[in-house]
């Protein structure tokens, strides 16, 4: 997989020195003040020797174009551009090779840098930052602003006149090169330096690295005030990637520290057929014992490629790395070593990353074959014929008049005076805008291409009461509010009017679910009883407690086109068979005539508490996920009655919301779009699963999530997601993008909750 082309030994150490890589070459310093340029694609061809410099050379580095490919060397007394096809040309005519001095006398140059246009130069040296121009003798900008040395600089990708450096001062400034003013100066991220810099175009983001392992990804707009996006742990990285690989011997499990060297982006190899991972790239992080390859989307480890696993190396610790951009399929690096006097020339090839990456099997939410004979699915509930007894006798008695009331005669009232009277002032009936009204909006398509909900229109108090759960019917008319008084809420969707209460529970309402006729509902409680409700009645019409289950009711839903109850009580996850009979018994008025009956009884692999779950009852699925106390996530599939597949460690905190895609009555996606799925977890944040593949494909965490179990959701058009915060707002994500688009303000406390309304664009 990653394979050393070039392995040179030099004269001295180049532990910490800035070395030059790019697609076609690569260079080192040579006795000091001279330089060595190799070819990549002809290992075997002879070197060019540059020389010019009457210092030691301190830092190097290649231009960002390919025609001409420029090379920088910069020592105490210059600062030297080479044009190395030019200076190839005049070696082979018996020439001198002459690079053009575009600086002197800046002091020790630690990092260079060209613009993507190659017109100008970064050089940073102790404090202060020197923008020169590549073309002549000019310095244009001097830049001071940093209480430490700098350590790099970069140019901005998408904006030339931005410049982002980092110092040991451990902060990084954002520069108008226009104004030559600092637009943005970050707090001090870390206890140690700030090593490097890079920048991710495709959503506008700066990512920068430290030497204690630390990697912060920060939004960086128009007006460059900076935000945080993700802050990672390379140790931590490391420690979930290698969970599931057996326990290695006490020398391997010694902690070192792994600095961020260098980083660079590489393509995404994950399935880039799906739409909401266009925008994904892979980090590849230079360290002290390897590589680490990092998911940006998901801020998890994709694979580590440790020197000491590849015994055919040369090197064993790096001290510096130069890492050229992807191309055709490769990447190279130049590796110095940190105790020895070596240099190596590394290759990857991105495909070979690919195979690792292959998951196995995957799963679709969509069946792909009927219900097995034996499939708890096809269980059927019996239901009993009522016994009316037979009456004695052949013909039934029949009352001479059939009507309850007869209408008088009129002999005892008095005479009409007045026989006709016009009616002048008829009014129009009002009820056909009735009928006009309720056939309004919620009746029309959800409209695919609609932004984000950002406007408030209703604020509604409850009083002290707090929220835990909240869903709205398939029509998005009513909504069900689950609160921590043990009482049932419902309300018309624009939250007027009195709302009805259900009560009956005697403990704080874990989960709400709808039908999907949405002619009645069920309520889960904390007191471990479940009760399913019905319109025009305050009692339920299923009452499912007296110690059937043994612990509380963490989630409950309907579940295959509404023809099963599933609920998790504990370890177990029960699929109940029910009919609801509204009838009732005038003389056992209090005796239920709703049936309810066992179908069949699951326990998760490891006996662990299930905390949530979640199934698609708007069409058939056999999925249903399963979050566990461990931590892990199980997939059942209901038509086995198995455990199809377990994810261990899917979040670093038991995962307390799941949800998958569901979709909307109103709405259409693209049929792979059902087969991703929410979770949340305190301190976690939010992260997006594709069943496809069994991985995390995303992660937002830019909301706050330290203690309460703050639930998230997919919108109807499957484009954004609403997660409830800590700091009184909810926040809503672009589903491509980690980087939250709204903040919505105005709550008075904690947001538990979130929802959105299937019909219209309402959160």
């Amino acid at each position: 997989m990653m394979t050393e082309k070039l392995s040179l030994t030099c004269d001295r150490l180049l532990s910490h020195r800035q070395l030059a890589c790019c697609h076609s070459y690569c260079g080192i310093p040579l006795h000091g003040k001279e330089m060595l340029i190799y070819s990549n694609v002809d290992i075997e061809q002879k070197p060019l020797l540059l020389t010019g410099h009457y210092g030691e050379i301190s830092a190097m580095t290649f231009g960002k174009g390919s025609m001409p490919v420029l090379l920088c060397s910069a020592s105490a007394d210059y600062i030297i551009i080479w044009d190395i096809e030019l200076c190839q040309r005049r070696t082979q005519e018996g020439k001198v090779a002459a690079g053009t001095v575009i600086g002197t006398l800046v002091g020790e140059v630690v990092h260079l840098s060209f613009c993507f246009s190659d017109e100008r130069v970064a050089a940073c040296s102790g404090t202060t930052l020197y923008i020169l121009s590549s073309k002549r003798h000019e310095v244009i900008s001097t830049l001071t602003s940093h209480l430490g040395p700098l350590t790099s600089a970069e140019f901005c990708p998408w904006n030339k006149d931005i410049l982002v450096t980092t110092s040991e001062d451990r902060t990084f400034k954002v520069w108008d090169l226009k104004t030559e003013a600092v637009c943005y100066q970050s707090f001090v991220l870390s206890a140690s330096p700030l090593l490097s810099v890079c920048f991710l175009e495709e959503n506008r983001q700066l990512i920068t690295g430290s030497t204690d392992g630390q990697v912060w990804c920060f939004s960086l707009p128009g007006d460059c005030k900076c935000h945080l996006v993700t802050n990672m742990d390379l140790q931590k990285m490391e420690k979930r990637h290698q969970a599931g690989v057996a326990e290695q011997s006490a020398v391997d499990n010694v902690e070192t520290s792994k600095p961020v060297l260098k980083m660079a982006l590489c393509s995404s190899f994950t399935d880039t057929s799906n739409e909401h991972n266009k925008d994904n790239s892979c980090l590849c992080i230079g360290s002290s014992d390897g590589l680490y390859v990092v998911d940006l989307a998901t801020s998890e480890l994709l694979t580590a490629l440790y020197f000491k696993d590849y015994p055919n190396l040369s090197i064993t610790m790096a001290g510096s790395w130069s890492i050229s951009p992807w191309w055709d399929n490769s990447m190279v690096f130049l590796v110095s070593s940190l105790f020895t006097p070596c240099v190596v020339l590394l290759e990857l090839r991105l495909c070979d990353l690919g195979r690792i990456w292959a998951c196995g099997k995957g799963f679709s939410v969509f069946p792909s074959s009927p219900p097995l004979p034996e499939s708890p699915l096809n269980v059927e509930l019996k239901k009993k014929e009522p016994n009316h007894p037979k009456k004695k006798g052949g013909i039934k008695e029949q009352p001479l008049v059939f009507h309850s009331k007869v209408k008088s005669s009129g002999y005892t009232s008095a005479p009409r005076s007045i026989m006709f009277s016009p009616k002048t002032n008829i009014q129009k009936n009002p009820s056909s805008k009735k009928t006009t009204r309720n056939t309004g909006l919620l009746l029309k398509d959800y409209p695919a291409d609609s932004a984000a909900p950002t406007v408030p229109h209703i604020h509604l108090i409850i009083g002290k009461k707090p929220v835990y759960c909240l869903q709205y019917s398939g029509d998005g008319k009513q909504i069900l509010c689950g609160l921590g008084d043990s009482s049932v809420l419902m309300y018309k969707s624009s939250l007027t009017g009195n709302p009805t209460v259900y009560t009956g529970h005697e403990k704080p309402v874990s989960s709400v679910s709808w039908s999907l006729n949405r002619q009645w509902w069920l309520s889960a409680s904390e007191d471990q009883s479940l009760r399913i409700w019905t319109h025009g009645s305050p009692e339920p019409a299923v009452i499912m407690g007296d110690s059937m289950f043994s612990k509380p009711i963490r989630s409950a839903q309907f579940y295959y086109l509404d023809k099963f109850l599933l609920l998790a009580s504990g370890p177990s996850l029960y699929l109940y068979l029910y009919n609801v009979d509204i009838t009732r018994d005038d003389i056992k008025r209090y005796q239920q005539r709703s049936v309810v009956k066992l179908a069949r009884c699951f326990t998760t692999t490891s006996a662990t508490d299930i905390t949530a779950l979640s199934a698609i009852n708007d069409f058939f699925s056999y999925i249903v996920l399963v979050c566990g106390s461990d931590r892990s996530i199980q997939l059942f599939d209901m038509n086995k009655g198995t455990v199809a597949s377990e994810l261990p460690d899917a979040h670093s905190r038991a995962i307390h919301c799941i949800t998958l895609n569901k979709g909307s009555m109103f709405s259409s996606q693209a049929p792979n779009s059902y087969n991703l799925f929410l979770t949340s977890a305190v301190t976690d944040g939010v992260k997006i699963w594709d069943l496809r593949t069994l991985r995390c494909v995303r992660r937002y965490e830019n909301h706050l999530n330290r203690c309460h179990p703050c639930s998230s959701a997919i919108s109807p058009c499957g484009r954004f997601i609403a997660s409830g915060s800590e700091d009184n707002c909810a926040y809503v994500y672009d589903i491509r993008s980690s980087s939250y688009l709204h903040k919505l303000q105005k709550h008075s406390d904690t947001v538990l909750s979130v929802a959105f309304n299937p019909a219209t664009p309402e959160v």
